[in-house]
């Protein structure tokens, strides 16, 4: 695993993609983690609706956006049936997993592997692979619109050692002899 590189998730269920994601695999591109529960009003009116938005503004190859349904508690009525009815009336297209259930208590694998206090929680990966904001809470559409710009905007570092290696430079790269 990388250094420095945040907790792999622990997901029982996935909905909205094809295969699990793996977020070492997502190296090089900005990662939003939503964490959320569909039965807070929090989540239901502000993350997931954000979540959601940011999903499609962004190119996946840029961004890719994760829901993680993280139960810590209500977890009879938090069924991944009853999820998926949630998904599907609120119109979810994003990739959702289900945080693994703790065996130490009520706290979710993922959820306890990032500390997080609670739901909404919103957590942003840059492109090398680096924990660059963990925020329980609403978070302003504008200040995680201009703080996903900012990471797009770096060049992960092992992509800057590649380009210079190869002969590039901000007008091009030259193939080696």
């Amino acid at each position: 695993m990388m250094e420095n590189y945040p907790p792999p998730l622990a997901v029982s269920r996935w909905f909205n993609t094809p295969a699990p994601l793996v977020l070492e695999e997502l190296k090089g591109r900005v990662v939003v983690l939503h964490a959320f529960q569909m039965l807070c009003p929090g989540c239901v009116s502000h993350g997931t609706p954000q979540a959601e938005r940011l999903h499609r503004m962004f190119d996946a190859k840029d961004v890719t956006v994760i829901g993680l349904h993280t139960v810590f508690e209500h977890h009879a009525a938090m069924t991944p049936v009853a999820l998926e009815a949630f998904i599907h009336e609120y119109r979810l297209t994003f990739p959702i997993g289900v945080d693994e259930a703790g065996t130490d208590g009520p706290i979710p694998v993922t959820m306890a592997r990032y500390s997080m206090r609670g739901t909404p929680t919103t957590i942003v990966i840059d492109r090398a692979g680096r924990l660059r904001k963990h925020q329980f809470g609403q978070v302003d559409d504008l200040s995680l619109g201009v703080a996903i710009g900012a990471l797009l905007a770096e060049a992960p570092p092992d992509m800057a050692a590649e380009s210079a290696s190869a002969g590039c430079d901000e007008t091009g790269c030259t193939v080696p002899n």
